[in-house]
């Protein structure tokens, strides 16, 4: 039965958790539409602020720079027609571009090469890798059928404000969505022998000021180590589920969790950021680079929120998690919900900023539509698509995601399986971070890569460092400190944080742990995705040569960060166990 394997407290956790509660934050947070650096979003982040210190909670309410573009509107004119269109966020501004259409339903590389010099009209919701492949093989521009409505996006792979050395990376080709009706219309003048379509777009691309939220309920053990509780006020348009449902269950959970100060051992740390929508989570990146330091030194693990509660948002087994970190979701979402949960590898998305640092991650949203024939929901279902998930509704990014389409019932489902984890985390004497999984993981890819690069590079030091790595965690039973003194426990604590700073850079890194990886779904074991190339390569060309050499510096990082990850692991074996 549901809710059987929840302790005493666990179960007043969740009866403490109130829809009525959660609504009327729900409602205030969305009654604006709240544009990054507005004084509308302003209003919100000051009611969020108000709500916090009404609980006795201390508040930061900070400022800070970033690149954030705002769509000013768009035209796109075929013959006499007009056809209502949107463009996007951090899209150049263009006035008359004048190309040929020409249309490849949905994108995949090989249509690519025929958009040179062209407009391409692509079925599908604005996406910034097709907007980089376009731009490469020398497309004009771009036109993306939505579907029943147009979706709000960014288009820029660039992670949050760019710097001198991405900057040329932002997008240089007009972009503009339409619905499914107007592409239609278009289809149709151009089987008319329509021959050439205009584009205009006003996109106001400018550094402004933007606001960040920061509030704390301290932990009592290890009250310098922290778990980040985070989500997004910006939005695009009212955003009542993206993302004032998150906004909601932020400060619901901040209410309850409250209460039960005294029972923490880590401090709770709530983030709200700006700059998500409309600068690329330029307020997550920001933050992280501000407080680099205390982040790799003190960061537990990192829950984001979003888009939580939907009407009909039934599945929820199928959420982000790491290895390591989807115990403690099958576990809440078995115990609430009743469901299997079989959770979703992250792609570098949703605020995800704190991988460099070496912070492990759980959650992104929390409920997903059940896949469908519903027509609004089918190319909503491309960019989500699971195996039973489909995302967070139809109107998701457009005009229609409004109060209406929040379940208070499901809102609050939602709530109590964050709650719970939350609290788990905070409170458990030994971090409920399972890294012998989080190496099990990396091994499994390690040797798929083996196979795939056959004899061209060799792997079989990779192996035996994580075979090693493998046989030391599985030996340890870290529950048996759970009953040791608090230096004790401090100790494997703290090995624990270590092994995520080696082992989550491992997995989910590309780049320079200081730099950030740019807004795509990145591969596992990203910094060694050269691989995948060096397998089609002939061996001895000057190719393979490239890629070798690449590869092998590589790979000294992924050897080296093993390391340091077993010298790690062997402390434990210092550690006597002790019981109180």
């Amino acid at each position: 039965m549901k809710g059987d394997q929840l302790s005493l407290r666990e179960r007043e956790i969740m009866a403490r958790i109130n829809a009525e509660s959660l609504m009327e934050y729900n409602r205030n947070i969305a009654r604006e539409v709240r544009l990054s650096g507005s004084e509308e979003e302003l209003r919100a982040f000051h009611y969020a602020k108000q709500v916090l210190e009404s609980l006795g909670m201390e508040t930061e309410l900070s400022f800070h720079d970033a690149y954030i573009s705002l769509p000013n509107g768009a035209s796109l004119k075929a013959g006499k027609a007009d056809i209502p269109c949107i463009t996007h966020s951090m899209a150049p501004t263009t006035v008359g571009l004048v190309g040929e259409p020409i249309y490849i339903g949905r994108f995949n590389e090989e249509k690519a090469v025929v958009c040179k010099g062209k407009i391409a009209l692509i079925e599908g919701i604005a996406n910034p890798s097709i907007i980089t492949r376009l731009e490469a093989v020398g497309a004009a521009g771009a036109i993306f059928i939505n579907g029943v409505y147009t979706h709000e996006m960014i288009v820029s792979t660039v992670w949050g404000s760019p710097t001198k050395e991405n900057m040329d990376l932002m997008p240089r080709i007009p972009v503009v969505s339409i619905n499914d009706n107007s592409g239609k219309k278009l289809l149709e003048m151009m089987a008319g022998r329509l021959a050439e379509v205009e584009i205009t777009t006003k996109v106001e691309t400018a550094w402004k000021t933007i606001p960040t939220l920061i509030a704390e309920i301290k932990g009592n053990e290890e009250p310098e180590h922290f778990i980040l509780f985070s989500g997004h006020i910006d939005s695009w348009h009212y955003g009542a589920m993206d993302n004032g449902s998150a906004n909601a269950s932020m400060l619901e959970i901040a209410r309850v969790l409250s209460d039960f100060q005294a029972d923490l051992s880590r401090t709770v740390r709530f983030a709200f950021w700006s700059g998500h929508s409309h600068g690329r989570y330029a307020g997550s990146q920001a933050y992280c680079d501000e407080n680099w330091e205390d982040i790799h030194e003190n960061c537990v693990m990192h829950f984001y929120i979003d888009s939580v509660g939907g009407k009909g948002a039934t599945i929820l087994s199928e959420s982000n998690c790491m290895a390591e970190t989807k115990e403690i979701a099958a576990l809440y979402v078995k115990e609430v919900a009743g469901q299997n949960y079989i959770g979703s590898r992250y792609g570098k998305y949703a605020d995800q900023s704190f991988w460099g640092a070496g912070v492990p991650s759980l959650f992104m949203g929390m409920s997903e539509q059940p896949l469908s024939d519903d027509p609004r929901s089918q190319k909503v279902f491309d960019v989500f698509a699971g195996k039973e998930a489909g995302g967070f509704g139809w109107w998701w990014h457009t005009v229609e995601d409004t109060i209406d389409k929040i379940d208070p019932a499901n809102l609050k489902r939602d709530c109590e399986i964050y709650a719970m984890s939350i609290y788990k985390v905070a409170t458990e004497p030994i971090l409920p971070i399972n890294q012998l999984e989080a190496v099990r993981e990396i091994k499994n890819i390690i040797l798929k890569f083996q196979t795939l690069a056959e004899n061209k590079i060799n792997l079989n030091g990779t192996v035996d460092r994580l075979i090693k790595l493998e046989i030391l965690l599985n030996t340890f039973d870290l529950n048996l400190y759970r009953e040791s003194p608090p230096e004790l426990r401090k100790q494997i604590n703290r090995t624990i944080m270590n092994l995520s700073r080696c082992l989550v850079p491992i997995n989910y890194v590309g780049t320079d742990v200081f730099e950030h990886d740019p807004a795509i779904a990145l591969k596992p074991i990203p910094s060694l995705a050269d691989l995948y190339k060096i397998a089609s390569v002939e061996e001895g060309t000057h190719e393979f040569h490239l890629l070798k050499t690449a590869i092998t510096r590589k790979l000294n990082k992924v050897n080296y960060l093993l390391k340091l990850a077993t010298k790690e692991a062997e402390k434990i074996a210092d550690v006597p166990v002790v019981i109180q």
